[in-house]
């Protein structure tokens, strides 16, 4: 019994990707854009960020699915750390800064936690938050807080893709518009 699913093609330089079209609600779809575990995507998309990123001191990202871009653009531009906001606290973590959000992408409310000696590292330096996707903003908003509480500045918010209402946005730079969907594959007008 196979399952019928429906994708939307997008390209990045040389590398094409079909993004399988999952269900939100009853009538609301989105294009399920997923770097983990490619390589090339990532390297891709990490080049086109940094062309266009302001100068910064550190990268902030939210576990997981930005972890790899924020990897690979921390590597090409030659920077020796980035910063993770993690879903957990780990035992390794010093103390941690918290804060609460809800992303259209899972079920129920998340703390993003930050290491307190991530924090002392980034307290008055210029910070650049990256994420793949940003789409309602609350991943966003979530780590401008952290970065608001530990006295960083933040010199730009980037991603790959701004879904929906977030590509209108004139506070985010990304490389493409991702649309939303309708139950039957078609792009929501």
């Amino acid at each position: 019994m196979g399952v019928c699913m429906k994708y939307y093609k997008m390209k990045f330089g040389t590398v094409e990707k079909d993004l399988p079209i999952c269900r939100i609600t009853d009538d609301l779809y989105i294009a399920g854009f997923v770097m983990l575990g490619d390589a090339p995507l990532s390297e891709e998309c990490a080049k086109q960020l940094l062309a266009k990123a302001p100068e910064y001191d550190y990268i902030l990202t939210a576990e997981a699915k930005g972890i790899t871009l924020a990897n690979e653009m921390a590597r090409l531009h030659g920077d020796r750390c980035y910063m993770i906001a993690r879903k957990y606290p780990k035992l390794y973590m010093t103390g941690v800064f918290e804060v609460t959000v809800r992303s259209i992408t899972t079920d129920k409310e998340q703390k993003l936690y930050l290491d307190t000696a991530d924090a002392e590292k980034m307290k008055g330096k210029r910070v650049l938050i990256v994420d793949d996707v940003i789409s309602t903003g609350e991943s966003l908003r979530a780590l401008e807080t952290l970065v608001e509480q530990v006295g960083a500045s933040i010199v730009g918010k980037m991603a790959v893709l701004a879904e929906g209402a977030a590509a209108d946005r004139d506070d985010i730079i990304y490389l493409q518009r991702l649309p939303l969907f309708n139950a039957d594959g078609t792009v929501k007008k």
